[in-house]
């Protein structure tokens, strides 16, 4: 294979900055993009088997995260990646051959270390171990295909056959892969949904505004700094109507936090290299390390909102995507990370207000573009899109937080308030100060 469309990655202990964040983080990051291969020496499947064999991962544990990968390598195939998973037989006494060669050579013998021979000691918990894996994740989507590795010559001989027949294959298949693979969306029978049904009328006064600002500041400040807080990272997710005060809120946020502990990630069109890469791709290399703060001002969402609406995927993919998102949500949540979502709500009539006065007043007029017009004049499908999205997406692990935005001062307050109360419960501490001192 030409080297210039070929990328080969192995993968050793995890390092500092891999650790704090998700198991799956290094190997998103990896993933060759459209038009390159990557072989992977050593893949998302060593350390579960490694840690089971050493009796640091439960039976149960290592399910759930072969679980986990089935889901992945799925997503890789919609996404029209050719996943081929090898797996090289090598007896126990053929491998202690092979070792005691190896290391008679000078040439060969830094390829020996005792890591290899502590390997061969449990060469029968391997194999046991292995078999699991392959049976639970020998899916119709990513085969296993197993190979003798006694001979050099017949084990890469018949690897380099199967990736040319599987190249060849999937170049000839013409097959639309675009087909749903998520339940269709319930029919709307009427007219009371989750937005419809807030009460956007609620205010805040400016005296209740100031006080109330300083005080969950005050106290956001505190918990991203608490100790416990060292363990987890924090996910902030933003989508709102357009003008729905996303920006005004996330400066809020961050005047309590430490300059060097946030990062905010404004989403916009992919480009061309996000467009090569599996949709999640984008999101997955912005997750932030254990003691960060991530705010994310748009979103993974946007598959199944703007994408959706305007057409700009199949309708195969946004249904899917329902699943992908959860499983991304879930997989952040169990390895540390605490993730809050925000929609921000306006009415029509206070959105047109917004959006004359961002026209009208020369410092605001680089926020109104002619994509929000043509949004606006789509409200009634983005209302449709939206109200799935949380019914949906919205799991107690990553549950929707709806902000009725009309007044700016009432949604951020309630927006920092959340955040508070969502750390206070995720790091076990008490609710309030007031609350200790009532008791």
């Amino acid at each position: 294979m030409d080297p210039r469309y070929l990328s080969t990655l192995a993968f050793s202990a995890p390092s500092d900055e891999e650790r704090e964040r998700p198991y799956m983080w290094r190997y998103w990051r990896a993933l060759p993009p459209k038009g390159r291969a990557g072989i992977f020496a050593g893949s998302w499947y060593s350390d579960p088997i490694r840690d089971r064999i050493l009796d640091q991962l439960d039976k149960g544990d290592l399910d759930q995260r072969m679980d986990q990968i089935n889901r992945f390598e799925a997503m890789l195939v919609n996404e029209g990646a050719l996943v081929l998973k090898f797996w090289f037989h090598l007896s126990k006494d053929g491998q202690h051959q092979r070792l005691k060669a190896l290391e008679k050579d000078p040439r060969t013998a830094w390829r020996v270390t005792k890591e290899s021979w502590t390997r061969l000691k449990t060469y029968d918990k391997l194999q046991e171990e292995a078999s699991h894996v392959l049976r639970m994740t020998n899916t119709p989507w990513a085969p296993w295909i197993v190979i003798e590795g006694t001979d050099d010559r017949y084990r890469s001989l018949t690897v380099g056959k199967v990736v040319l027949d599987a190249l060849q294959k999937r170049l000839a298949d013409k097959r639309d892969q675009n087909f749903p693979v998520a339940p269709p969306l319930a029919p709307k029978i009427d007219t009371l949904d989750v937005l419809t049904a807030l009460d956007l009328t609620q205010q805040l006064e400016r005296k209740a505004y100031k006080e109330q600002l300083a005080k969950w500041q005050g106290r956001l400040s505190e918990l991203v700094r608490h100790p416990g807080f060292k363990m987890h990272s924090l996910i902030i997710a933003f989508e709102g109507s357009d003008a729905a005060g996303k920006g005004g809120s996330i400066r809020r946020i961050i005047a309590a936090i430490d300059a060097r502990q946030y990062q905010i990630i404004p989403v916009a069109a992919p480009t061309e290299e996000e467009r090569a890469q599996p949709y999640m791709w984008r999101f997955w290399r912005h997750i932030p390390r254990t003691g960060r703060v991530a705010i994310f001002d748009r979103t993974w969402y946007g598959r199944v909102l703007v994408e959706r609406v305007e057409g700009f995927c199949a309708e195969a993919d946004w249904l899917r995507a329902y699943t992908e998102i959860n499983d991304f949500e879930h997989e952040l949540q169990k390895d540390g990370a605490i993730v809050i979502k925000f929609w921000l709500q306006i009415s029509d009539k206070e959105q047109l207000r917004r959006f004359k006065e961002r026209e009208n007043i020369e410092f605001k007029r680089f926020k109104i573009t002619e994509e929000d017009w043509r949004n606006r004049e789509k409200s009634e499908a983005y209302h449709t899109a939206v109200c799935d999205m949380v019914d949906r997406t919205s799991t107690s692990t990553a549950p929707w937080t709806l902000i009725e935005a009309n007044d700016k001062s009432f949604a951020r307050v309630k927006i920092l308030r959340t955040i508070c109360e969502r750390l206070e419960a995720a790091l076990n501490i008490e609710k309030s100060k007031e609350k200790s001192k009532d008791k």
